[in-house]
């Protein structure tokens, strides 16, 4: 088995990460993927929210199943909360916690409120958004 090491992250871990069946990344480290998602997600200015599709498309690589899987092991260490589904709804585990806090920073939510309203939340009215399709400030 051979072991693979890294610079020690800046974002907090929340479990270890395997990659394939030879490789086992030191626990605590996330990959050059995962730090990437967790840079994009720091990104997202408070009142504002995007989905794991945003993100994925902003990172370049990867689809929103990989971004939520990245979030939930080292997201612990950024806005996770402002990462929603495609739908504006949060991750059902931690949904009543992630509603609170976006709540909190007023973002916008459905009239309901179970779920974001992603077209008036992504931070498009920021100058520095390089491309509104993806709703991320550069």
């Amino acid at each position: 088995m051979r072991i693979l090491s890294r610079t020690p992250s800046v974002h907090a871990p929340i479990v270890p990460q395997r990659l394939g069946c030879a490789a086992v990344i030191v626990p605590g480290l996330p990959t050059p993927f995962a730090e990437e998602v967790l840079d994009v997600v720091a990104s997202i200015p408070a009142g504002s929210a995007v989905s794991y599709g945003d993100v994925a498309r902003r990172v370049g690589s990867g689809g929103p199943r990989q971004v939520g899987t990245t979030l939930s092991r080292y997201g612990s260490g950024v806005p996770w909360w402002r990462v929603v589904r495609a739908d504006g709804s949060p991750a059902p585990v931690l949904a009543d916690e992630a509603l609170r806090r976006l709540s909190g920073e007023n973002v916008p939510l459905v009239d309901d409120g179970t779920r974001v309203d992603l077209p008036r939340a992504r931070p498009w009215a920021d100058p520095a958004v390089s491309d509104p399709g993806d709703g991320l400030p550069t």
